[in-house]
């Protein structure tokens, strides 16, 4: 029953941010504006620019935003006791990650489609456009090569999983054509859903595996080589083509997802076994306050949907008011996937009793994917009887489209910024899409097979450097809509508020990870997060200086007049 209650105060929580504080940020603070002419159609291409319908357009963007993360996050975190993490995930989806996302599309928008990093140049000066860029890029390769090992795994640990992940992309590029040829798309994406779920039946009795060695390499590795080609070739297709109607559809599937773990809530009504604040953690738990923040990123507020935000979606905005829609609704969608996977996480449906729970979350890592897929599995059994190893395949499926999704986006996202750098750089070979892509893949590749040996599995070194980077990166983007607004006479404490209390949980977050690294002797992360640390304090310091200079001239204006 006390599930229930959680749910239920979630929603109307996320349901007061949507419909009240949403629209106030986009009417009042954005000024979001019907008659401007967004950057989709004033450099339409045909490629990146496209004009796009809302409704597909959130299907893109959350499905980008989300990956693996909001599922990885909370099922990790829930270890410090499931009270302080569904609070993040409320309040934080409401007030910090809505305003987040929906501002970086807004100020891209503004900005003739450019990223965070490029566009920082003319909100705050040069020189914090190249370090903003330098964070940009390296939360890029991290959840690249990252996500790369992800999907990896999942498909050599589930390999049900493998045949409908596939098929997938085949239905995307088919409805992509049909789209194209002004279908009409509730039809199509009633077929393309249920075609998606017909696949993830059969890939529930029809296992597909690689041999477990060929051409010299482990079977994941040979995953890892197959999914980066495959992010290379989709990267260069036109938008239309491929991304928007694979994450449209998996954004429906992640809908009909959602639909039955929450109906399941209500019609089984679990208890929670989890305790409200865990009072037996392991002895080298580190402190809640501030590695809780930096934990629970997608699904509270996360500096990767900022790059989102100002790289694909703001290149597809139909209208500008449509950034409400895309943006602000995208991270209510994290927001209540992770609510539910804190509920299947903390409830009976993956532990019986407090005792059985301690045992499965015996330290802090413990659980994660794994707990949110048998937990949720057990959930839909328990309220729809549908059979868990069918639960377990379409759960385990919607984690590797996500990952699959945002990989997709974040190898085209880093191609963006590789061509930037050629433009800002008047380096003309960086400019050519192919090239750019075929630099990125390469960092990832070189960062998985380099770092990692045969294996592949470099990216995973540097990961533990993703919370706290990406939460810089989340204030860092809050910094420059914060300028921006100042800068038009707006009030600017909506964006200013959130960034100040992330930039210090993640840069506390990111103090303590030094030390630990330091003493760890791992120097390549001591020396990147090093670096990443000095690079947020230097943007801050010159945005405090644009800030100071914009008031001086303001007041003697003010004084001359």
């Amino acid at each position: 029953m006390q599930s229930v209650v959680i749910v239920l105060l979630g929603i109307v929580g996320m349901l007061f941010g949507w419909f009240v504080y949403s629209k106030f940020i986009a009417e009042k603070i954005f000024k979001m504006d019907d008659k401007f002419v967004t950057p989709a159609h004033e450099l339409q291409d045909g490629v990146d620019y496209v004009p796009t319908n809302k409704v597909v357009l959130w299907g893109h963007h959350f499905t980008s935003v989300a990956g693996a993360a909001p599922i990885v996050g909370p099922a990790i975190a829930v270890y410090w006791g499931w009270v302080p993490a569904v609070l993040w995930v409320v309040f934080g989806t409401i007030f910090f990650a809505g305003v987040h996302d929906m501002g970086a599309l807004w100020a891209s928008a503004r900005h003739k489609g450019k990223s965070m990093g490029a566009l920082s140049e003319s909100v705050i000066g040069s020189r914090t456009r190249s370090l903003f860029m330098i964070v940009v890029f390296l939360v890029l390769l991290m959840v690249n090569a990252v996500f790369g090992v992800v999907i990896a795994n999942s498909f050599v640990s589930q390999p049900n999983a493998v045949f409908p992940a596939w098929s997938a992309i085949v239905v995307a590029l088919v409805i992509g054509q049909l789209l194209r040829r002004n279908m009409p798309l509730i039809p199509l994406c009633a077929i393309g859903v249920g075609v998606l779920y017909a696949t993830i039946y059969m890939g529930s009795s029809m296992p597909l595996a690689l041999p477990s060695e060929m051409f010299g390499l482990a079977d994941k590795a040979n995953w890892i080589i197959i999914l980066f080609v495959y992010a290379a070739i989709a990267s260069l297709l036109p938008v239309w083509m491929l991304l928007q109607p694979r994450d449209f559809i998996n954004g429906m599937q992640l809908l009909v997802g959602l639909v039955l773990l929450y109906g399941a809530v209500f019609v089984s009504m679990p208890d929670i076994t989890a305790p409200a604040f865990n009072m037996q953690t392991a002895a080298d738990t580190p402190s809640i306050i501030p590695l809780l923040f930096v934990t629970i990123a997608c699904g509270a507020v996360s500096g990767f949907h900022g790059i989102v935000s100002s790289g694909t979606s703001s290149k597809q905005l139909n209208k500008e008011t449509d950034g409400r829609f895309v943006g602000y609704l995208g991270a209510v969608g994290e927001g209540c996937l992770a609510l539910i996977t804190l509920v299947a996480v903390s409830g009976v449906a993956l532990a019986v009793s407090p005792e059985e729970w301690h045992e499965i979350y015996s330290h802090l890592g413990a659980g994660s994917v794994s707990a949110f897929i048998t937990g949720g599995a057990n959930l839909i059994e328990s309220g729809w009887g549908i059979s868990t190893e069918v639960a377990s395949t379409l759960l385990a499926v919607m984690v590797v489209l996500f990952a699959g999704t945002t990989m997709d986006s974040g190898v085209r996202l880093q191609r963006y910024i590789i061509q930037e750098w050629g433009d800002i750089y008047k380096i003309s070979a960086l400019k050519n899409g192919v090239v750019a892509t075929l630099v990125a893949v390469g960092c990832c590749l070189l960062l998985a097979f380099g770092a990692g040996g045969a294996s592949g599995s470099g990216g995973m070194i540097i990961w533990p450097l993703f919370g706290s980077t990406n939460q810089i990166l989340a204030s860092l983007t809050l910094l420059v809509i914060s300028v921006m607004l100042i800068k038009a006479g707006r009030p600017a404490k909506f964006t200013l508020i959130p960034m100040v209390f992330v930039l210090i949980m993640a840069f506390f977050a990111g103090v303590i990870k030094l030390a630990e690294y330091y003493q760890q002797g791992n120097w390549l992360l001591v020396v990147l997060d090093a670096i990443v640390l000095i690079v947020s304090v230097l943007v801050m310091l010159e945005a405090w200086s644009v800030i100071a200079k914009h008031k001086r001239e303001k007041q003697q204006g003010s004084e001359q007049a």
